[in-house]
């Protein structure tokens, strides 16, 4: 018989547990957060054209984070829920698994980063310097993408035990030493050669390689609640199976974001570069603002998994009533400063008058959906967290696909300025349908949760 371990995710008062493990997390995507700025600032002291090419970059970053993120979400949420059911041996084998998928993930993205991304850029713009720089950067970004991988699935592991200052160490360590290396090896000083575009490539994998060492030392050289082992591994397609009834669907959340990105791109794009980069400063500053409650998700979700795996609806019913009310004031501060501050956060990109024209209006029109946006997060991270991640994937695509991306086209024949409403709009339609199926979600799952048998 398994021994039976107290956990404090199942006895520590619940406002002091949420926010010990959610501010380490939020202080890492913080952190992550000015790195993605930092690392767009040099790149715009490059050229506009060098920033073009990074934003049009994105949808493919983020397709390569959607699968990272989709797989250690699986992890995460598996690991929760068997720790809070006491299957120790389980939980063990879980992470393990997680740990080789992350090898697996890097090697698809490392094929792709040598075929497909030439062919990438040439269907998103027709200006050859944007292309050139654009392929430079991404190559390098996605073939050397193995430290993001196994960084985000251990750093996931640890998170679903409750350790949160390890992960925020990595994700600390990894976007600290990316911003020293950005301007070294983007300008070539301290007689490293000039990369140019490519060294902010550089930086940012080996910011991510590091990251990844210290994961690895931490996890197999440090005792933990998990023990993650090589030892005798074997694929168990349960396991598998289980990890990716939830990281799927995330993982395909996620990869929605990148088809929006992209798509928004070509919207923008026909209108004139220009609009490509205030969408892309928009989406580095806005992550200011989401990245923080994304990390108090990540604080949520073993906390919600635990108790829905230990059959403890009070505690469950009072982690996401707090989770909402943290995150609409933390998503009201931001809308605040993008309402009256928008040309302030544009000049941090060397805003040209013309970009500053566009933008301004742009940033404060988006900012709308912040406050709608936190309540459609915190319940997006209850579906996965207790392995109803085919739910937040419906909602994912009602917006960012169904809504966002037909709308924003009809409007883009209206004019540019109406662009920026699909935003707002859709949101406002999003969480109102995810408080409908949470309704049925409580109705189903949660309402007799502890005590009848119920199927979790």
């Amino acid at each position: 018989m398994e021994k039976v371990q107290e956990n404090k995710m199942g006895t520590a008062p619940l406002f002091r547990l949420i926010m010990s493990m959610s501010i380490p997390a939020m202080f890492s995507m913080l952190v992550q957060s000015l790195y993605n700025v930092v690392d767009s600032y040099f790149v715009a002291k490059i050229s506009e054209n060098a920033f073009t090419a990074v934003s049009l970059a994105a949808p493919a970053q983020m397709l390569m984070i959607s699968v990272g993120v989709g797989t250690a979400v699986g992890i995460n949420s598996l690991v929760s829920r068997r720790l809070g059911q006491k299957r120790q041996k389980d939980a063990d084998n879980a992470a393990t698994h997680g740990f080789i998928l992350g090898f697996i993930n890097w090697i698809f993205f490392a094929l792709l980063g040598f075929f497909a991304v030439e062919p990438f850029f040439k269907s998103m713009t027709s200006i050859e310097e944007i292309q050139k720089m654009g392929v430079s950067y991404l190559s390098i970004v996605m073939v050397v993408s193995v430290g993001i991988f196994i960084e985000i699935n251990l750093e996931k592991t640890l998170q679903a035990t409750g350790n949160m200052i390890h992960p925020m160490i990595s994700q600390t360590l990894g976007a600290v030493i990316n911003m020293i290396l950005d301007p070294i090896f983007i300008f070539g000083l301290l007689g490293v050669p000039k990369f140019g575009i490519e060294g902010a490539a550089i930086a940012t994998v080996i910011g991510q390689i590091c990251a990844m060492f210290y994961m690895i030392f931490i996890c197999f050289f440090r005792k933990h609640t998990i023990n993650i082992t090589l030892k005798g591994f074997e694929f168990h397609a349960k396991t598998i199976k289980d990890i990716y009834a939830v990281g799927f669907p995330a993982m395909v959340m996620n990869s929605i974001s990148s088809v929006l990105l992209a798509g928004i791109n070509m919207i923008l794009v026909s209108f004139t570069e220009t609009a490509v980069a205030v969408y892309g400063a928009y989406y580095k500053l806005q992550s200011f603002i989401f990245m923080p409650v994304f990390g108090l998700t990540h604080g949520l979700m073993p906390i919600m998994g635990y108790n829905y795996g230990a059959g403890n609806k009070k505690r469950l019913i009072s982690a996401i009533k707090i989770g909402c009310v943290i995150a609409v004031v933390m998503m009201a501060c931001g809308a605040a400063l993008f309402l009256l501050i928008p040309d302030t956060l544009l000049k941090v990109f060397e805003a040209s008058p013309q970009l500053l024209e566009m933008g301004v209006p742009a940033l404060r029109i988006i900012s709308l959906h912040f406050v709608f946006a936190a309540i459609g997060i915190i319940l997006s991270a209850l579906f996965q967290s207790i392995g109803l991640g085919v739910r937040s994937l419906f909602i994912s695509a009602l917006r960012q696909l169904i809504i966002i991306l037909p709308l924003a086209y009809v409007l883009s024949k209206i004019g540019l300025v109406y662009v920026w409403w699909a935003f707002p709009i859709a949101e406002i339609i999003a969480c109102t349908v995810s408080i409908l199926v949470f309704v049925n979600t409580y109705n189903t799952k949660l309402k007799y949760l502890g005590k009848k048998d119920v199927v979790i």
